[in-house]
């Protein structure tokens, strides 16, 4: 089976997207990030959801919704970007050590996937110089999503 988890900061809000970029944009737009991480595993989905929560999540400052569908909807479009696979993640290796760690967790982990998501708002947003200047085709995949 395969979960995904959102985890959006509590206190976030839409920031310039100027700071994202090295060259500047002909308009003002806005973003909101994420991280998503995405989990494909054998057995409780309670005790993974419960592992997530109390490993992954900061209950005072972020919230957490499933990373199945987008958190906003207005957005122009989503850039979700992540590590290789034969690159090295260093938040991933540990948290699958702390995994790794517990006796009896009531699942198993067969594969996570650490993913960050970039929400872009306005409407003559236009993804190219996102990828250009957030991605590096060396070290990360990525993958753009139209708004509806």
């Amino acid at each position: 089976m395969t979960q995904l988890f959102e985890i959006l900061g509590q206190f976030d809000h839409e920031s310039d997207c100027q700071k994202l970029l090295y060259a500047p944009l002909p308009q003002k737009l806005t973003y909101r990030e994420s991280t998503v991480y995405k989990v494909d595993y054998e057995g409780d989905a309670a005790a993974l959801e419960g592992f997530v929560r109390q490993v992954l999540l900061d209950p005072i400052s972020q919230t957490l919704r499933d990373g199945e569908t987008g958190a906003f909807e207005k957005a122009k479009f989503t850039l979700e970007y992540g590590m290789k696979g034969g690159a090295l993640d260093l938040e991933k290796e540990m948290i699958l050590n702390y995994y790794r760690a517990l006796e009896n967790p009531g699942f198993q982990i067969s594969k996570l996937t650490l993913r960050k998501r970039v929400y872009v708002f306005g409407e003559q947003a236009d993804s190219k110089p996102f990828v250009r200047d957030i991605c590096n085709p060396a070290i990360h995949t990525w993958e753009v999503r139209q708004a509806a």
